[in-house]
Formats: C-alpha cells, sequence, structure tokens
C-alpha cells in the first residue's frame, strides 16, 4: 500500500488544472458555502482541531496563529490582513512553485477560507518577482475567482467581502522573513523588524496581520471540507496531516511527492528510485540548506516536526537535497554560505560579519589552506552568530557548517593535510597515491 497522500498534489497532471472550470468539476470553492454557514470562530477552531502546522519551516501551529490577533474592538479602526508568504527562496525548496503553477485555485480558495475565519478584507501573496510566469498564472486565477463572484463584494450571497492583491517581490532571500515581507509589501527596503510589537498585533500597515506560508494556507479547502478527522488521519499524533516533500540532487527521479509527515527519507527513495546508479547516500539536507545535515545513518529518521528536532535537525521545508560520496561537504556548505552571505540584508552585525568571516575561512579550508585551528575558529564564529541576529537567517547559515564539522571533520582535515581537496580532478590523484597505504576505515569519509 503506497504511503503517499496526493491531496494538494492529486490535480497536477490533469489537463488544464490551473483554470477554474478544472477546478470547480473537482470540487473546488465547494469549501466556501460549508466555511460560510459557520461564525468565523468555528472556522479558526476546525483548523485547530485539525493540528495543521506551518509548512514554511517553524511548523507553528496555524490555527493558535490566527487566535493571536486581538479581540476586534469596535473604538479601534484598523484592519485586519491575511498576507500569504510564497517568497519561496530556501536553496532547494520548491513545493509552492509548482503547487501555485498547477492548481493555483487551492491557493485563492483557501485564501478566502483563511481570511473569512480572521475576519479579514483585504489579502495578499507575496511572490518572488522571478518567477513571471506564476505571477500571471496567479493573477489570472485571481481573475477567474472575481468573475465569478467567488472574491469581491458579497462572495455567494454570504455578505462577506474580500480583495485579493497578487504582489511580486524584488528577488530577496531576507523577503522570506515575515517582518521583512511585511517592510517589503509597503514599499520599504526588505528587513527583519525588531519585535514586539509582533504582526498578530501591528503587522502591516501597523495593523493585525496573520502571515502563513503558501502550502499552509492550500491546505485549508481540505480541512474544510473534510473535517478535521480527516486531516488528522495523515501524519503523526503531533505533526498531522499531508505534505509536500522535495526530493533533489543526487536522486533517480527528483521531484515532489507528498505524503504523510512522519515517513522516511529511506520510503522516499524508494518511491524516487534510489540514488542514481552506482552511488551511495553521504549526506542530506531533511529541510533545505538552512538546516544542519543528515547523514545515511538517518535514513530512518520519521521526518515530522518532533523527530527530525530530536534527531538533531529541522524538519524546515522539507526540501530534502541528496548528494552521493562524488560530492565534497566542504563545497558543499561554502556555497551555501556564500548564498547567506549575498542575502544577508546587512542590518545586524552578528549576521552581516559573520556570514562573511565564515566564507573567509571555508574558502581557505576549501582550498587545502589553514589548519584544524580553522575549525575552532569556524564553531566559534558559528556561536557568536546563533540566537544573536534580528531574524533566522543567521542561525541557519550556521546550521550546515557546524553539522558537516560534526559529521565529516576528518574530510576538512583531509583538504589541508594534503593540501588540496581530495575530490578534486587534479588533487585527487595526487591525494589517492599518499593515501594507497591507509586503511579503508581511514578512507571512510572519503568514499
Amino acid at each position: 500500500m503506497s504511503a503517499l497522500t496526493p491531496v494538494l498534489t492529486a490535480d497536477w497532471a490533469t489537463e488544464r488544472s490551473w483554470t477554474l472550470p478544472v477546478y470547480a468539476s473537482r470540487g473546488g470553492y465547494a469549501a466556501l458555502d460549508k466555511a460560510f454557514a459557520m461564525q468565523p470562530e468555528d472556522v479558526v477552531q476546525l483548523v485547530k482541531d485539525s493540528g495543521l502546522r506551518g509548512r514554511g519551516g517553524a511548523g507553528f501551529p496555524t490555527g493558535m496563529k490566527w487566535g493571536f490577533l486581538p479581540q476586534l474592538d469596535p473604538d479601534n479602526p484598523k484592519p485586519r490582513y491575511l498576507v500569504v508568504n510564497a517568497d519561496e527562496s530556501e536553496p532547494g525548496t520548491c513545493k509552492d512553485i509548482p503547487m501555485m503553477m498547477a492548481t493555483p485555485h487551492t491557493l485563492v480558495e483557501g485564501v478566502i477560507l483563511s481570511s473569512y475565519a480572521i475576519r479579514a478584507n483585504h489579502a495578499f501573496i507575496y511572490v518572488r518577482g522571478e518567477v513571471l510566469h506564476v505571477i500571471r498564472r496567479l493573477q489570472a486565477a485571481v481573475q477567474e475567482a472575481y468573475t465569478a463572484g467567488h472574491l469581491g463584494h458579497d462572495i455567494h450571497g454570504s455578505g462577506y467581502d474580500l480583495d485579493l492583491v497578487v504582489h511580486a517581490g524584488a528577488g530577496a532571500y531576507i523577503c522570506g522573513e515575515e517582518t521583512a515581507l511585511l517592510d517589503s509589501l509597503e514599499g520599504f527596503r526588505g528587513q527583519p523588524r525588531l519585535r514586539p510589537p509582533f504582526p498578530a498585533v501591528a503587522g502591516l500597515y501597523a495593523s493585525p496581520t496573520v502571515i502563513n506560508n503558501a502550502e499552509s494556507i492550500a491546505s485549508v479547502p481540505g480541512i474544510v471540507r473534510n473535517g478535521a478527522a480527516w486531516f488528522t488521519s495523515m501524519g503523526t499524533e503531533k505533526s498531522a496531516g499531508h505534505g509536500i516533500f522535495s526530493l533533489s540532487g543526487h536522486v533517480t527521479r527528483p521531484g515532489q511527492y507528498e505524503a504523510g509527515l512522519g515517513i522516511t527519507l529511506r520510503e522516499l527513495l524508494e518511491y524516487a528510485g534510489g540514488v542514481r546508479a552506482g552511488h551511495e547516500l553521504k549526506f542530506w539536507t531533511p529541510g533545505g540548506s538552512s538546516t544542519p545535515i543528515f547523514t545515511a545513518e538517518h535514513l530512518d529518521v520519521p521526518l515530522d516536526f518532533e523527530s527530525v528536532g530530536a534527531a538533531g535537525s529541522m524538519l524546515g521545508t522539507r526540501a530534502l537535497q541528496i548528494f552521493d560520496e562524488t560530492t565534497c561537504v566542504v563545497r558543499a556548505v561554502l556555497r551555501w554560505s556564500e548564498f547567506y552571505k549575498h542575502e544577508s540584508c546587512g542590518k545586524c552585525t552578528p549576521c552581516r560579519e559573520g556570514t562573511y568571516w565564515l566564507v573567509q575561512v571555508l574558502a581557505r579550508l576549501e582550498r587545502g589552506e589553514g589548519s584544524e585551528a580553522d575549525l575552532e575558529l569556524l564553531l566559534d564564529q558559528c556561536d557568536n552568530i546563533a540566537g544573536r541576529s534580528f531574524c533566522a537567517l543567521g542561525d541557519g547559515a550556521t546550521s550546515p557548517v557546524v553539522s558537516s564539522i560534526t559529521y565529516f571533520r576528518q574530510e576538512y582535515i583531509d583538504h589541508f593535510t594534503h593540501g588540496g581537496c581530495p575530490f578534486d580532478p587534479v588533487a585527487s590523484t595526487l591525494f589517492a597515491s599518499e593515501a594507497s597505504g591507509r586503511s579503508n576505515t581511514e578512507l571512510g569519509s572519503l568514499a
């Protein structure tokens, strides 16, 4: 029996799945009337009962997040806003983009239901500016929804009004952080805000705001349509429901695999045809490059929030990047660190300066220079970044560095011991001849 649970991905292969007629023929927008027959607070409670947790990285309970909004006050004229974070930019993450391309109406319907639940009359979908094809498809879907009466004034005769705007960002990784996204949405430079106040109290335009990941919002129609028990029947007790797992890298059939939370990488690799032929798994990321890496010994760790956390990493965006034994872990970590250095907004010193110096030390080690003292220097740098920056970018930048030293310390040492990367085509011949007398155990980290 297949462990895959196609819900959000069920219609991706359907012809013209992105159009309203096809979506409606599959039950699309039927959940609106069911929700409008309920009180908004009852929809919030339904989402709480479902156990839906944020699908954008942190895994915070969605219904609880909605409940943080202050009580409506007749003396406070400020409106409420729903903002969908579709600024997908974590290296290795590729779930929201194909979802918005294949079935954008799933997200639009989720926005309507979620906005109704939190009593918001204005909603925004914030999308990366580089994915122009996705923006156009979303805009077309929104226009179809307006024309059909699913958006706008007095939706379905319920008396509820909602306007939805698709907003294109300018391609900054930092705008995936929710408060930086709000600044960008307001027309300012995207930089994290110091909290408190939190967005639930003073978010977009200093008004109460809920910010959720695109997959989180797209999961709401299924919950309203089928009930909380249906959703909790998938996943685990504390990590309920389905999720899209993005497999990329050295895997036979890379792509999106939707399954209940708690599935293992070993199971997912079976569906994906395993690691590419003739090679073996060396290391992988459970939630994108900002999460501590795992190795082959973690193949059977259940991919849910609690189990992955207990094993020393984070489930994150479920971006499973697979690397085989031909990959130099030092070079991979260097490339990730270069990305974080480039994408640091520069607002806080630990991240701005720390990511720069991480790259300097890692580049020196990757060239075969330095000494073992540089490994302690890297760990010290990470200690001075993690937990000391405005947002999670600093923490994420340290994750691959610390975890790679933990699991592949010998590989770092081999770089400066032999004056070059053992995976470099030129240096590897010399390295192999020098290492020819060593045992297989000693060479295990280089296999």
